[in-house]
């Protein structure tokens, strides 16, 4: 067995303490001090610097939902995902070495016992910074190179484009030579950064709902070719009516039913005009992080070359602490955020 010296006796992690009836809030969470684990053959200890905060732990903590590849979260249960840092205990020959900067899906707490075929080595020279790992671009860089085929001149619209995903969207669309970049937000504070530095021409505020569709086809006077989605619900229907012919739609996120008020964030539903999906020979596919893994090495080589010409920025809010990732979590689920909201341990 190697071994990091000095390892503590203990280790905090974020519990759930109860299903809230809406949106999590800090008093559904606790951070709890348990004995540090000791991993086992085929296992590694790794000692988290960061983690990632992200909307659909909404879904997990409201039970989850049928068919998802991560299971729901119960009361007393630590909340789990992306998570980068260091191999500190290492029993047998399997997986990254002691010493080895590595990322898995066990983060909000200090150390993680990882099964050493999910445990992923990071090359520190593949991108400028460690957290940049936790970007989601390759799943939209996937959905417009792989599905949407974006060409040259199309116009995108982007639902959400002050997330996570969305503030890398609208870049790598520019990047890849759309020749119009819409986003949607609530804040006319995020609609401002989006324009000044984050590729999109115009934004359409998402208040008032009811004239969502109009403000977008003001935005979109041609239409527009590629639909990249996070949000779903009405602007998935706006989407649909402001579609060209032969428009494609990847169907990424569904933040209109995980940050409802109502029910547990597990369904998103919506109601479409089959006939304009016909008749515009609409192209709608539903894309996860699990599509397209081959993608992922040319992204990291792609991303890696953009941060350091300066022809990309992974916008990032960085968190301090365990204590305060609770609070984290419920800024995110209220909009306060742009961008990928990280916490340091």
């Amino acid at each position: 067995m190697t071994a990091s010296p000095a390892l503590p006796r203990t280790s905090r992690e974020v519990q759930l303490t109860a299903v809230p009836g809406g949106l999590p809030r800090p008093e559904h969470l606790r951070v709890v001090e348990q004995p540090l684990p000791r991993p086992r053959e085929g296992e590694v200890l790794v000692r988290n610097t960061h983690f990632q905060v992200f909307p659909a732990l909404r879904t997990l903590i409201g039970g989850g939902v049928e068919g998802a590849p991560v299971p729901g979260l119960r009361p007393g249960d630590a909340l789990f995902g992306p998570a980068v840092g260091e191999v500190v205990e290492r029993p047998g020959d399997a997986g990254p070495p002691v010493g080895a900067p590595v990322s898995h899906f066990l983060g909000w707490r200090e150390y993680a016992v990882v099964p050493a075929a999910k445990c992923a080595l990071l090359d520190d020279g593949a991108l400028p910074d460690r957290t940049a790992h936790f970007s989601q671009g390759s799943l939209a860089y996937a959905a417009l190179t792989r599905f949407a085929e974006l060409q040259p001149g199309e116009t995108v619209f982007v639902s959400g484009g002050a997330g996570g995903i969305g503030s890398m969207a609208g870049q790598i669309a520019r990047l890849l030579g759309a020749g119009r970049v819409i986003g949607s937000t609530g804040s006319a504070a995020k609609a401002e950064r989006m324009t000044d530095g984050l590729g999109y021409d115009a934004v359409v505020l998402r208040a008032p709902e009811d004239s969502f569709s109009d403000r977008l086809a003001e935005a979109a006077p041609e239409g527009i070719d590629v639909f990249v989605d996070m949000v779903g619900g009405e602007q998935l229907r706006a989407a649909v009516r402001a579609a060209r012919p032969g428009a494609r739609f990847a169907l990424v996120g569904t933040l209109a039913g995980q940050l409802s008020g109502d029910g547990g964030g597990a369904t998103a539903p919506v109601e479409l005009d089959t006939f304009q999906l016909v008749l515009k020979r609409i192209t709608l596919r539903g894309i996860t992080g699990q599509d397209h893994q081959e993608v992922h090495a040319e992204w990291i080589r792609t991303f890696g070359g953009w941060l350091r010409s300066g022809e990309i920025t992974f916008p990032q809010v960085r968190i301090a602490g365990m204590d305060k990732a609770p609070g984290a979590l419920h800024a995110l689920m209220d909009g306060e955020h742009l961008g990928t909201v990280v916490v340091e341990v």
